[in-house]
């Protein structure tokens, strides 16, 4: 009986109840369908198989049926067994539509931190897994290796001493749940080691510095010149994190002598150095910058995504660690956290050079998209002065002093979402780097740029 159970084909889930079985499985089923559980059109199991689920006489189910049928609950009709009748079943109550647009969700968007999501190589990533899926071993199925497949570690570790000098060895590789997972896991390492302070930039996301608040770990922002962060000021911090390749939002990359000097302060200090290779792929009017990780592979966490390269619904993401680390990021988690099928996906996108592809088209069009800015401000608005396009996703528009908030007023008027830079203001940072856009460049799709672009300089002083 236990075998004929397990191969019944529709499965039910229904709780008669009442003074008779038939009254109380005729309830259980109009009521189903009532509130809609069961839609229209719904197949129902057999009478003799809902009759063997149940435990129930065979009868009483195809009465109760009966029953519901010549009620127009249900419709049943000969070769095609028993549905739910087509008929308008009562749903939830409309919502009165809100009188106020909702944040964020205006006609244009240059909100910076997103790629051009309507550009993601569909057929060659589509291309890219069926490959991985009909070749994957079968124990890629499996719970796998907390440091993540290593398929993909392989390939990036070819890829990332290629492309960004990183000194990567697979077994050092750990698969993280995109940058904000990997940071979250680095941060209860950290913590759990003992830290207490994680020094930050001035400027950048706030959602890393909430990550690190609830590890428990108290942020502390670097102060900053003309050149930069000053990063020999990191003092008595457990930890630093830098974007140095191109800074998030200011845009510059972290010069040498301050690279060399807050390598100097980790071999000091014994202080670890995470490096956020923010948008690290994309650079239009310099040569690529290296990865920090290349000076001191012992004292740097280089963390890389595909955030900003192809997508963040992705959520993948790599941390090269230092040997030291290792074992206390694995016994926190590791690499558990990302869908083997996409790191197979991702590992033979990068081996079959499609990724290589993939970013060439779209820093070819993200530069084009940059250019484009820059004329427009000088036609339309050449009293504003942009900044930190040499790479990137996005760029900063000087504003007159005083200005940033009249001016994304401004873009909200015109259908616009654009951010300030005194949004992206560490707290407690005591110094200023003027009123400014945050512009990101990449986030609309084709058709809706020019618009975009066009409603920008509309809103601008």
């Amino acid at each position: 009986m236990a075998e004929r159970w397990a191969t019944f084909g529709i499965d039910l889930h229904l709780e008669p109840a009442g003074p008779g079985l038939r009254r109380g499985l005729t309830d259980a089923l109009r009521e189903a369908v009532r509130t809609g559980r069961l839609t229209p059109g719904t197949r129902l199991p057999s009478s003799r198989s809902l009759a063997a689920d149940l435990g129930i006489a065979r009868n009483t189910v195809a009465d109760a049926y009966a029953d519901l049928v010549a009620e127009g609950w249900l419709a049943a009709r000969q070769g095609s067994g028993t549905r739910v009748a087509d008929r308008a079943v009562p749903g939830p109550p409309a919502r009165r539509p809100s009188p106020r647009r909702v944040p964020g969700r205006l006609p244009y968007d240059l909100v910076p931190g997103t790629p051009d999501l309507a550009s993601f190589p569909r057929a060659a990533w589509l291309k890219a897994a069926r490959r991985a899926l009909a070749t994957a071993p079968h124990d890629a199925l499996g719970y796998g290796d907390p440091l993540g497949r290593p398929e993909l570690r392989t390939a990036l570790a070819g890829y990332l001493a290629r492309v960004r000098g990183v000194r990567a060895d697979p077994e050092r590789i750990v698969v993280c749940s995109g940058f904000a997972g990997g940071l979250r896991l680095l941060c209860e390492v950290l913590r759990a080691r003992g830290a207490r302070t994680l020094a930050v930039e001035s400027y950048g996301l706030d959602a890393h510095w909430d990550l690190a608040a609830r590890a428990g770990l108290a942020t502390v922002p670097l102060p900053f010149d003309s050149l930069g962060t000053r990063t020999r000021d990191a003092g008595d911090a457990d930890a630093v994190l830098l974007s140095p390749a191109h800074q998030f939002p200011l845009g510059g990359a972290l010069r040498p002598e301050r690279r060399a000097a807050v390598v100097d302060w980790a071999r000091r200090t014994g202080g670890l150095i995470l490096e956020d290779d923010y948008d690290g792929e994309f650079r239009y009017d310099r040569q690529a910058v290296g990865a920090l990780q290349d000076l001191d592979p012992d004292h740097v966490v280089h963390l890389g995504t595909a955030s900003k390269s192809l997508a963040p619904g992705l959520r993948l993401g790599w941390m090269v660690l230092p040997p030291s680390l290792l074992p206390d990021v694995v016994a926190h988690g590791g690499g558990r956290s990302v869908s083997a099928l996409e790191q197979l996906t991702l590992a033979e996108f990068l081996t079959s050079g499609a990724y290589d592809r993939h970013v060439r088209a779209a820093r070819l069009r993200y530069r084009r998209r940059r250019d484009s800015l820059a004329e427009a401000l000088a036609a339309r608005a050449p009293d504003v002065r942009i900044t930190g396009v040499a790479a990137g996703l996005h760029a900063v528009l000087r504003l007159p002093p005083g200005t940033e908030r009249s001016v994304v007023q401004a873009a909200t008027w015109q259908g616009l979402t654009v951010l300030g830079l005194s949004d992206f203001r560490h707290p407690a940072a005591d110094t200023v780097a003027g009123d400014a856009l945050v512009v990101g460049y990449a986030t609309p799709p084709d058709h809706a740029w020019a618009g975009a672009l066009d409603a920008l300089c509309r809103a601008l002083p």
